[in-house]
């Protein structure tokens, strides 16, 4: 049997091992998904521990999106351009670094709604997740405006992405401010979370006030539990349209599959497990 784990801290929120573990009953695979906390110090070890024939992959979660790239020995040119990687492969010998993020993020956004082709979208964060969004928005988003609570971030993150050949859009940081948000949201087409606040277990709190949300919006939590977070709740009042971050996760999910077994899973199944074990929570 191979197994393939979630590498993160904490992990006990993840629906990863449900959809995963789900797929590969489906398709009769000997495998199986583990989720698996790991503190910062032991990253190094748990990913060396890797190369070995019973491993079947990984994805990477908050906070080690970034800092796996380090111990890998080789990562993907899309994940290089990103910065940080969500999916390990042994391919033979050698750990391979990929990233699904942005591509499941984009794939769920156009999935429900009309393209980013042109559109003028917020992201709130400057982590991983932000900026494997903010990397596949940039191809064909008008503009793109970055928050986060430590400015530096924000900017440094802005000015790596617009600096990308490959960019097509205005990209810029902006102090995290009320006014600056309530100036940018309301002239957005869409806006996303990037950052975990909301995410279970602090389910009640939201990354900005609800009175900067509005009907002309497509707001999209990258958070996917809960289901339905305060910031989707405060955007459904306010008439937006909104988006969890669930189709993410399965999008995500089906890409890393393929990397993994070679395989084409069955994604709605995956979704369907995810969907029906967060109802039940």
């Amino acid at each position: 049997m191979k197994t393939c784990y979630l590498l993160g801290y904490p992990v006990e929120h993840s629906m990863s091992a449900v959809m995963h573990n789900a797929a590969f009953k489906q398709l009769g695979l000997d495998y199986r998904y583990e989720l698996l906390n790991v503190q910062p110090p032991n990253l190094e070890k748990i990913v060396n521990s890797f190369r070995d024939p019973s491993f079947g992959g990984a994805n990477v979660t908050i906070p080690h999106k970034v800092e796996v790239m380090q111990h890998l020995d080789e990562v993907d040119v899309e994940a290089q351009r990103i910065g940080a990687v969500n999916t390990i492969v042994l391919n033979e010998d050698s750990l391979v670094g990929y990233n699904t993020d942005g591509r499941g993020a984009i794939k769920a956004i156009t999935g429900v709604y009309v393209p980013v082709n042109g559109a003028d979208v917020v992201i709130l964060g400057a982590g991983g997740a932000a900026r494997a969004i903010g990397y596949h928005l940039s191809l064909n988003a008008g503009r793109i405006q970055i928050f986060n609570r430590t400015e530096k971030r924000a900017r440094e993150l802005a000015d790596y992405i617009s600096g990308l050949p490959e960019c097509n859009a205005t990209v810029q940081s902006q102090e995290y401010t009320h006014e600056k948000l309530k100036t940018c949201i309301g002239d957005a087409d869409i806006l996303i979370n990037a950052t975990p606040v909301g995410m279970y277990p602090k389910i009640g709190v939201s990354p900005i006030d609800p009175e900067l949300l509005g009907s002309h919006l497509l707001v999209f939590d990258s958070v996917y539990n809960p289901l339905k977070t305060r910031l989707l709740k405060d955007a459904e009042n306010a008439g937006a349209d909104t988006l969890s971050g669930l189709r993410m996760l399965v999008n995500q999910g089906v890409s890393a599959f393929e990397l993994w077994t070679g395989l084409n899973p069955p994604g709605e199944l995956m979704y369907q497990a995810a969907r029906g074990r967060l109802s039940d929570e």
